[in-house]
């Protein structure tokens, strides 16, 4: 298993608030909004400040119900949607995410593909989810802090992509509605039991969006740090295999 890189020490977590990142952050914002990213649009930096642009597909596992679909258009700086409904195909939400490496201060802007699908879906054809895994870079998978059985069901999802075919994919997993405290099915314990025996990172969100940055950078930060560093793993194994 990859050895999961501490948070902050592959890019610089906090970088959205310092004053050399304005020029970058605000090509992803319009009037202090998120701005919306169809799949062939892309930000639009001036020559002298040109980055590089790394695209990522990313998809989202979960119970019907957990937040999939919220979590996408949280991610994006969509609002999400009032009502519950079960998404009925592939959905796809681009997200554009400049991020600072710390090592050698280059900047990148990320590009995250989120790929959605309906759980009721997936069970009812059979070629979705092949879809969904084909060239896929990295998984998130999701569990409601308010529904037991959705963090009880993580170990399946989990081994469905341990199979060696799945090849290198990053793997995250998120805890959704985490501010509805007083509903709690899952308590800090069996989330630290899970991580120590997972080794795998556990990510909080709430409910609410705000307008801002700050509730989605420790996920997407956390998120993009381990496709770079995977990224990295994978030309250095490439490289000396070639010697």
């Amino acid at each position: 298993m990859t050895q999961i890189p501490p948070p902050g020490s592959i890019v610089v977590s906090d970088w959205h608030r310092c004053k050399d990142s304005k020029e970058y952050f605000s090509k992803i914002l319009h009037r202090q909004k998120r701005r919306h990213f169809g799949l062939l649009e892309s930000p639009l930096m001036p020559p002298n400040a040109a980055v590089d642009t790394i695209n990522y597909k990313i998809f989202i596992s979960g119970k019907s119900g957990v937040g999939k679909t919220a979590l996408a258009a949280r991610l994006a700086g969509w609002n999400i949607p009032n009502m519950h409904y079960e998404t009925t195909g592939i959905e796809t939400t681009v997200v554009y995410w400049p991020v600072k490496i710390r090592e050698s201060g280059r900047v990148l802007f990320f590009r995250l593909q989120l790929w959605d699908c309906g759980e009721n879906a997936l069970r009812r054809f059979d070629h979705l989810l092949p879809s969904c895994k084909e060239q896929v870079d990295a998984v998130l998978f999701l569990f409601s802090f308010t529904d037991r059985t959705s963090f009880d069901d993580l170990s399946n999802q989990i081994a469905k992509w341990t199979v060696p075919a799945a090849g290198r994919v990053v793997k995250l997993v998120v805890g959704t509605k985490f501010d509805l405290f007083m509903h709690c099915d899952v308590p800090e314990r069996d989330v630290k039991e899970f991580q120590e025996t997972w080794s795998l990172p556990v990510l909080r969100v709430g409910g609410e969006v705000s307008d801002g940055l700050d509730d989605v950078a420790p996920l997407l930060n956390c998120l993009t740090e381990q496709l770079w560093h995977q990224d990295c793993i994978t030309v250095r194994s490439t490289s000396q295999h070639s010697q």
